[in-house]
């Protein structure tokens, strides 16, 4: 009788698990909509890098990941590390219940769904998508300051802080929309992710570790 109760218990574990995990995601996922009805308040920042009026914060993301750069020759003859463009490969956080979880990815893809009269470069835009409903949104960098010039981006030695215009967006393949309104993008408090500036191989990768927080702005409804 024992024996029987002990493979049930067995069967029935994995199943748990799976609940429990998806009441979990669901009770995160629906914190993060929650969150997003809120107004986000984003650090003061200078003008070059403030979306235009009519635009407010309704996300924050932490990143880590790192900035990817191959070694190309230089016109003079010699070698150095790409600067524009670099490949971003990050995922970003919100804390819930005190923990970290991830609710965006971000990477560098071909842009699917440009906005009128864009340009698709053939070396993809920056991009970032929910985790949640895959939602997504393109964008191009309009302006930047470098990093420890100002408050919102105090870490010298580190990447640029940027304002990003968006260029494309795009529903999840259920209609979701986290992403899909997005306006701009600021990406603030920069720490690390700076290309070496020391010789190199042409051809070599190298892969160099940053943080941020990314605001995500739409239009004012």
């Amino acid at each position: 009788m024992n024996r029987k109760l002990d493979q049930q218990e067995k069967n029935t574990s994995p199943a748990r698990a799976l609940l429990v995990a998806a009441l979990v995601l669901a009770c995160a996922f629906g914190t993060v909509t929650h969150a997003t009805a809120q107004r986000v308040t984003p650090p003061t920042t200078p003008i070059d890098i403030t979306p235009p009026v009519g635009n407010s914060a309704f996300l924050v993301g932490q990143a880590e990941g790192t900035q990817g750069y191959v070694c190309l020759p230089t016109p003079t003859g010699d070698a150095s590390w790409t600067v524009n463009p670099a490949r971003p490969e990050a995922t970003l956080f919100t804390n819930i219940f005190g923990q970290p979880f991830q609710i965006i990815t971000h990477f560098a893809s071909i842009n699917a769904n440009p906005k009128k009269d864009v340009t698709v470069p053939r070396g993809g835009n920056a991009t970032w998508q929910s985790s949640f409903d895959t939602s997504k949104v393109w964008a191009t960098a309009v302006n930047h300051i470098d990093a420890g010039t100002d408050a919102s981006c105090p870490n010298s030695g580190a990447i640029t802080c940027l304002l990003l215009q968006s260029v494309g967006n795009q529903q999840g393949p259920s209609g979701g929309r986290l992403l899909a309104d997005t306006t701009f993008v600021q990406r603030l408090n920069t720490k690390g992710g700076s290309a070496p500036t020391g010789s190199c191989t042409v051809g070599t990768t190298l892969l160099v570790p940053y943080t941020a927080d990314y605001y995500f702005f739409s239009k004012d409804k």
